[in-house]
């Protein structure tokens, strides 16, 4: 069986090389390695969170599903007096996001090894940022949003950025069920930007 970027300890043999990823006025230079998702560039539906996304000045942010780390290094670097938290999986995206952290002198973030939210699940946040694993299956994502909402604090919001042809309308509805109102943000090349808020 072929590992997927979800997976725990990929075997595919190591494929490192950097790429460079324009944040705002600065450019990022991540490694990436097969075994990790989206690994020869930073993928298109990640790079439109990064722009939509609006945070707290100050807020704890938790990354799930972090891969080497471009949507969380985006936004700790966006929000120097925030937090944020990575987290992932794969014990491969995680070594790389603590690399790329390092590379580019972006101290406020920690990353940890976890399936879903569970090497956090006691603490909260303000915001929870993912990218689901989509190819983990429907089950996994959802799951992912109740962990969310469960790690959110008050006034707290999760963003996700899916695909409409990979069940952005069974997302939406599950984060209406879940925060009692969702909302597309923007869309742009089949990609939806969803925001819930919890009350």
């Amino acid at each position: 069986m072929t590992d997927h970027y979800y997976t725990q300890k990929p075997t595919v043999k190591h494929d490192v090389r950097e790429i460079e990823f324009q944040v705002g006025d600065r450019k990022l230079r991540l490694m990436t390695d097969a075994g990790v998702f989206s690994k020869n560039e930073v993928d298109f539906g990640s790079r439109l969170l990064i722009e939509t996304m609006v945070l707290p000045a100050k807020a704890r942010v938790l990354d799930v599903g972090c891969g080497y780390g471009p949507i969380g290094l985006s936004a700790a670097f966006k929000y120097p007096s925030g937090h944020v938290t990575m987290v992932d999986i794969n014990e491969r995206a995680v070594e790389l996001s603590r690399q790329n952290a390092e590379r580019n002198g972006i101290r406020n973030v920690s990353v940890l090894q976890s399936d879903k939210l569970e090497a956090v699940k006691t603490e909260k946040f303000d915001v929870v940022l993912t990218n689901p694993p989509i190819r983990a299956g429907k089950q996994t994502v959802h799951a992912i949003f109740e962990e969310a909402y469960e790690c959110l604090n008050p006034g707290g919001a999760l963003w996700v950025v899916i695909q409409k042809k990979q069940g952005s309308p069974s997302a939406l509805a599950k984060m209406e069920e879940l925060f009692g109102e969702a909302e597309e943000v923007t869309k742009d090349k089949g990609y939806r930007i969803l925001r819930a808020f919890k009350k």
